[in-house]
């Protein structure tokens, strides 16, 4: 492989530790920030992430708190859920962990949430700031991988950027975000999705390509110019194996590509802290 590896483990460290730092001020002020989460049903992966996001609280400092709702409960149970972290005053900001059971409405949910303690970046009014380019929450992974390309110094100003996937977790408020004229975005994007034929035309032209699909293997060397920057943004399981949208084998032709493990989710859950402590700091004006 001749591509170097775009660590997202070592760009959490460094987010990890300005938001200890800020934590402990907080905590001087006799205000420990604390991060709620919802997970409904069983989905083990989706546990493993709950599970990774209260460890890395811990590590910094900051309160956890976890509700856990069968996948045999009603969208009324999930409410109530919404409802007492919404009057949790030890509850700076929380997430409802996806996806979720398909009887349940996510979209309901995230509209009860309180806009103001919304960590994850993704209730209606916190997407409409973001189009809007007015301060809130933003979402994550879109978050975390704007933060990737800005620690290994890749310039994404005026760049030929294509995002594969139009989630509204991931692919959509990416594409937002990167077209906008701010530090580390400023770029030309182009998003396509499974409705778009003849992907590969626009991927070989690209100089940054992030992939969010969930289909493993789905950016393959042919579909990459030579140089190119390669991000997986979406993942895919086998049994318990981690798979990326990204085939290993595109970094014989990128400059730059996200390893298997300890690419973007490291730093997802970095900025899901951050975001709780920017809202712990607005509790403490």
């Amino acid at each position: 492989m001749s591509a170097k590896y775009l660590s997202g483990t070592e760009v959490a460290k460094a987010i990890l530790n300005d938001v200890h730092e800020q934590v402990e001020v907080l905590k001087e002020k006799g205000i420990v920030p604390g991060l709620g989460t919802i997970l409904v049903g069983g989905d083990l992966a989706s546990a493993g992430y709950v599970r990774k996001k209260h460890q890395t609280c811990a590590e910094v400092g900051v309160s956890s708190f976890n509700i856990d709702i069968a996948e045999d409960a009603s969208q009324k149970d999930l409410m109530a859920a919404i409802e007492s972290f919404n009057n949790n005053d030890e509850v700076d900001a929380y997430i409802l962990q996806y996806p979720l059971p398909k009887q349940f409405d996510f979209n309901a949910a995230m509209s009860a949430m309180l806009a103001s303690k919304d960590a994850d970046g993704l209730h209606p009014e916190n997407l409409g700031k973001l189009v809007l380019q007015e301060e809130g929450p933003l979402p994550c992974t879109p978050a975390g991988i704007v933060e990737i390309l800005k620690h290994y110094n890749i310039d994404v100003s005026g760049k030929n950027v294509v995002v594969v996937g139009r989630g509204t977790t991931l692919g959509r408020p990416l594409s937002l975000l990167l077209s906008m004229k701010a530090d580390g975005c400023n770029a030309a994007v182009t998003t396509v999705h499974s409705g778009v034929a003849n992907i590969d035309h626009y991927t070989l032209q690209a100089d940054i390509i992030i992939c969010a699909v969930g289909i493993h293997n789905f950016i393959k060397p042919a579909m990459v110019k030579a140089g190119a920057v390669v991000i997986s943004g979406g993942i895919s399981w086998d049994g318990k194996k981690l798979l990326p949208d990204v085939a290993e084998t595109v970094g014989e032709k990128a400059q730059w590509i996200t390893p298997r493990i300890g690419g973007v989710g490291p730093t997802t859950v970095a900025m899901l802290l951050k975001n709780t402590v920017l809202a712990a700091q607005k509790r403490a004006m």
